[in-house]
C-alpha cells in the first residue's frame, strides 16, 4: 500500500493529489483511472473493512467496456450469477408466468453481468490496492462533528481536509463516491433534500435461509402496491429477500428507526399471502436488515471548486433502473479521462458533466419501465403487466430490448 503525503499544488513535476470518499463500486473504480493517469489517490472508506456480501446488482452496457479495459471482465464473468428464471406470482401465491431474467429486465444475454455487489468490489479492491492508499474506518468530518466549511477547506490552493479521526491532510482534488446519502455531498452543497427525488416507494432488503430449495432464481409475488421477493443468486442455502411498497409520502420517522421500519412493514403486509409471513417474521429476526425509500439524485452541477462528485452521491437512478452500478463505473471513467486531458479542474470538472449528462438523464429515465414491470400501484396496472409477461413467456425465443443506453467513451492513452 502506498501512502501519498500532503499536496498543496499541482505543477509539470508533481504528481496530482486525490481523495476519494467512498471505496465501494465508484471510488475504486476511479482511484484505478486516476492512478493510471499519474495521480497519487487516496480513498477513505468510514467501515472498517471492504463490504463482502450485498445483493447482486447488474454491469451492462459501456460499463461493460469500461472492466474489459480494466481487465478484470473475466474475473467478473467467473461471478457471474447467471439467473435462468424469474417466476411472478398473484395475490394467492399461483403462478402468473415464468420466464428467463433477459425478457423481463432487457440485459443482453451473453454479455451483460450481474454479480454480487461484494463480489464487484472486492474485484476492484484487489486491481488497486497495491497502488492506492486506503484509510479504512475513517471518513471527511460531517456536519454534525465539525463545521463543513472546515471539514473540507478550499480557500488555500488545495482542499484542506479534516477528517473524523482529526487527522488533517491536503489534497489537489476531492471526489466524493459516497453512495446516495453522500456526507461530501451534503458538505458542499446542503441538505440532501434538495437533491433527492423520491419516486413512491419504500423497501426492505435482508437476508433468510432458503428452505424452499430454490436456485438461480427470482419469486415474486405482486399485488397492487406491494412486492415481495426471494431470489437465490445461486444453489446455498441464503436467500436475498424484497418487500416493497408503494406510498405517497416518504416514511421518514421510519428512516432512523430500525425499530419503526420493521413494524411498518410488518402493517404494510398484514394479511398477504404466499410465504409472505414468514418473509415479515424472517425481517423482524434479520441482523442485515436494509431500510430505505426508492429515489434519485439530480443535480444541476456537480462539482464546486476542487470537490465533484460521481456515481450515486451525483447521480443515483434508484435500483427500478437497474443502472446504478453501471452508471458508477461510466461516470468513474469519464471523470478520470477528463482529469487527464486537462490540467485545469475546472476545464476536466466541466467536460466530465458535459459529456455524461445525457447518458445519466437517459438512464434515470428508465425508472418508468422498472417501477411499471415490478410495481404496478393499482389492480389495472397490474394486470397489464401479467398480460405483458404471459405474451412473452409464449415467446420464449424473442428477448426485450436492452433497458440501457449506450455512452461513447474515449479512449485513455496506452500504458507505457
Amino acid at each position: 500500500m502506498m501512502s501519498t503525503g500532503p499536496s498543496t499544488h499541482v505543477s509539470p513535476t508533481a504528481k496530482r493529489t486525490v481523495l476519494i470518499s467512498g471505496a465501494s463500486i465508484a471510488g475504486p473504480a476511479l482511484a484505478y483511472w486516476l492512478h493510471r493517469s499519474g495521480c497519487a489517490v487516496t480513498v477513505v472508506e468510514k467501515a472498517g473493512s471492504l463490504r463482502d456480501g450485498g445483493y447482486p446488482i447488474d454491469i451492462r452496457g459501456s460499463a461493460i467496456e469500461v472492466v474489459r479495459r480494466m481487465g478484470i471482465l473475466p474475473r467478473l464473468r467467473d461471478a457471474h450469477i447467471d439467473s435462468r428464471r424469474f417466476t411472478f406470482l398473484d395475490a394467492d401465491g399461483g403462478e402468473v408466468a415464468s420466464l428467463g431474467p433477459h425478457a423481463v429486465v432487457g440485459s443482453v444475454e451473453g454479455q451483460d453481468l450481474e454479480v454480487r455487489r461484494g463480489d464487484l468490489a472486492a474485484v476492484l479492491h484487489a486491481l488497486v490496492r497495491d497502488d492506492v492508499e486506503f484509510l479504512f474506518g475513517d471518513s471527511i468530518a460531517t456536519l454534525d462533528t465539525l463545521d463543513a466549511i472546515d471539514a473540507l477547506d478550499q480557500r488555500g490552493r488545495g482542499v484542506d481536509v479534516t477528517f473524523r479521526s482529526g487527522r488533517q491532510r491536503t489534497f489537489d482534488l476531492v471526489i466524493g463516491a459516497d453512495g446516495m446519502h453522500s456526507q461530501t455531498r451534503e458538505s458542499l452543497f446542503g441538505p440532501e433534500e434538495q437533491f433527492h427525488h423520491y419516486l413512491g416507494y419504500a423497501f426492505a432488503v435482508f437476508t433468510m435461509p432458503n428452505t424452499f430449495g430454490l436456485s438461480h432464481e427470482l419469486m415474486m409475488w405482486n399485488t397492487p402496491g406491494r412486492a415481495a421477493a426471494l431470489y437465490a443468486v445461486g444453489s446455498g442455502n441464503e436467500l436475498h429477500a424484497f418487500l416493497v411498497f408503494h406510498r405517497p409520502e416518504p416514511p421518514l420517522d421510519a428512516l432512523r428507526d430500525p425499530g419503526a421500519q420493521r413494524d411498518l412493514v410488518a402493517a404494510v403486509f398484514a394479511g398477504a399471502g404466499w410465504e409472505v409471513p414468514g418473509m415479515v417474521k424472517a425481517m423482524r429476526d434479520a441482523g442485515d436488515l436494509f431500510f430505505d425509500t426508492a429515489g434519485q439524485i439530480r443535480m444541476p452541477r456537480w462539482s464546486r471548486g476542487r470537490v465533484a462528485l460521481v456515481g450515486d452521491a451525483a447521480y443515483a437512478p434508484s435500483f427500478l433502473t437497474g443502472q446504478g452500478s453501471s452508471l458508477a463505473l461510466a461516470g468513474a471513467y469519464v471523470l478520470a479521462h477528463s482529469l487527464a486531458t486537462y490540467g485545469d479542474h475546472t476545464a476536466a470538472f466541466a467536460a466530465y458533466e458535459r459529456d455524461l449528462r445525457t447518458y445519466v438523464t437517459m438512464n434515470q429515465a428508465l425508472v418508468g419501465n422498472g417501477a411499471a414491470a415490478l410495481l404496478p400501484t393499482t389492480a389495472r396496472a397490474l394486470e397489464e403487466r401479467d398480460t405483458r409477461l404471459r405474451n412473452l413467456a409464449t415467446l420464449p425465443s424473442v428477448t426485450a430490448p436492452p433497458a440501457h443506453s449506450a455512452l461513447t467513451l474515449p479512449a485513455f492513452a496506452p500504458l507505457p
